[in-house]
């Protein structure tokens, strides 16, 4: 029989991080092995997990970022779930092909929804026509969600992302988690953690309270290492990007705007909002990663001219230059740009904060044309934010619509990003790691495309 294999995902987390504020983690690494692992541009959520999965780069699974422009929708879609999204076969359908009885648990990690696997769980929210949301989840099969939340409450959203979002979301996750794993006994379980994504981008990574992060995540991995090597389980612990200090946010969009480049729209109710399908160029930016998309071919180059000589911007990579990086995917934009050390970018395109959308003050990941670290924050101009989120609270527990305009327009709160690849020689600090509890897969390097084979091997052999 198929040896049991819990893979979980502690995002942020690096190889330098293992030691006195880990023992769990630790200790598993002291049974088997640890290294650093290299990993793909974008080194954000959505890529690194598809091509740990698939073993492929972007350019093969298609997952260019955590969201791109639908060139025929002529709308950014950002965060979508769908796991026909991801092109080539992933390690769950390898398994099944090599053993039809194999069984996959995928706890959370992304692209869960309608994944072929027996057991599945994700964050769905419902959105009732009145403009309220309403906390919930998705589930395969549909009466796992109610089961688990019956026992353990509704997941807790509010602390999974946004202002609120801290140690109660992985807790919740692991308990879900150790629950599936000794009940229905899948060969694999994946498992998703994302705890310390938070402080990492609020504080920066040298910040000493990240301290604390690190051995919270510690203590709730090893309850789930625990369950399972009780239970004669391999582990697995690996991250998909390490979180490094930033300082500059870079406005591609309103560099682009100023140019001419990028239009908007002025809303009946005041505001403007992003018109990708009559900008002549605009970014989608994710990170430390933006995809530039430009309309007319003939533009390219002076787009790309005007951004090499934008501060804060490393590389602007061109389609033949992206080829280099395996994110040369019809779904890119015509230009991939990456952040200096130190910068991030932003995806604001207004140049008055009076003129922003609603939806910038507001934690949402879909509506926003662009990824929104701010969103971790509390605007610090609103005094007294306690009353302020009561009050919407209220308006929600009796029924109403209610706006939680909680989010800062201040770009300069974020401290911490992810996108780039690691600098030469820092790779310890700046790279995922990979930690195994058994010695058999050993090597000295890890590609992150290697991943998926060496997860095989270790379950299947040679």
């Amino acid at each position: 029989m198929t040896k049991p294999l819990i893979v979980i995902n502690v995002v942020g987390l690096t190889w330098e991080m293992l030691g006195d504020r880990t023992p769990h983690l630790t200790k598993l690494a002291n049974q088997g092995f640890s290294r650093s692992m290299g990993t793909v541009l974008p080194a954000v959520t959505c890529s690194a997990q598809s091509t740990l999965l698939t073993g492929l780069l972007p350019r093969d699974h298609g997952i260019v970022a955590n969201g791109w422009y639908a060139r025929d929708l002529a709308e950014v879609m950002f965060w979508k779930q769908s796991n026909r999204l991801v092109q080539g076969e992933k390690i769950f359908e390898t398994a099944k092909r090599r053993d039809p009885a194999y069984t996959t648990a995928k706890m959370f990690w992304w692209y869960n929804m309608y994944a072929p696997v027996e057991w599945s769980v994700t964050p769905r929210p419902s959105y009732p026509a009145d403009g309220r949301k309403v906390f919930d989840s998705y589930s395969q099969p549909e009466g796992l969600k109610d089961e688990l939340q019956s026992e353990l409450g509704v997941f807790p959203l509010l602390r999974f992302w946004g202002a609120g979002a801290d140690i109660t979301s992985s807790r919740w996750i692991v308990d879900a988690s150790i629950k599936v794993f000794q009940e229905k006994k899948p060969n694999l379980t994946l498992v998703y953690l994302p705890h310390l994504d938070y402080n990492l981008q609020r504080l920066g990574a040298s910040d000493p309270a990240i301290d604390q992060d690190i051995r919270e995540i510690d203590q709730e991995a090893g309850r789930l290492i625990e369950a399972g090597q009780n239970a004669g389980a391999e582990i697995v612990v690996l991250s998909e990007y390490a979180i490094t200090d930033v300082s500059k946010p870079v406005h591609l969009n309103r560099i682009l705007r100023e140019q001419g480049w990028l239009k908007v729209r002025k809303e009946a109710l005041g505001w403007e909002t992003m018109d990708c399908g009559a900008s002549e160029a605009f970014a989608v930016a994710d990170h430390q990663v933006a995809h530039v998309y430009v309309q007319r071919p003939e533009r390219i180059s002076a787009v790309k001219a005007l951004l090499e000589n934008t501060e804060g911007v490393e590389l602007v990579l061109a389609r033949s230059q992206q080829a280099e990086f395996g994110i040369d995917h019809e779904r890119s934009g015509e230009l991939v740009v990456i952040a200096a050390p130190g910068a991030w970018f932003t995806y604001y395109f207004w140049l008055d904060d009076s003129l922003a959308p609603d939806y910038a003050r507001t934690v949402d990941i879909h509506r926003k044309p662009g990824y929104d670290p701010v969103e971790l924050f509390i605007d610090p101009a609103i005094k007294f934010p306690k009353m302020r989120i009561a009050s919407r609270l209220a308006r929600k527990i009796l029924g109403f619509r209610y706006y939680m305009d909680l989010t800062s327009l201040d770009a300069s709160l974020v401290k911490g990003s992810h996108g780039r690849l690691p600098l030469p020689g820092k790779e310890d600090a700046e790279a995922p790691v990979f930690i195994c509890s058994s010695k058999a897969i050993e090597r000295d390097e890890i590609p992150m495309t290697a991943v998926k084979d060496m997860l095989l091997e270790l379950q299947f052999g040679k």
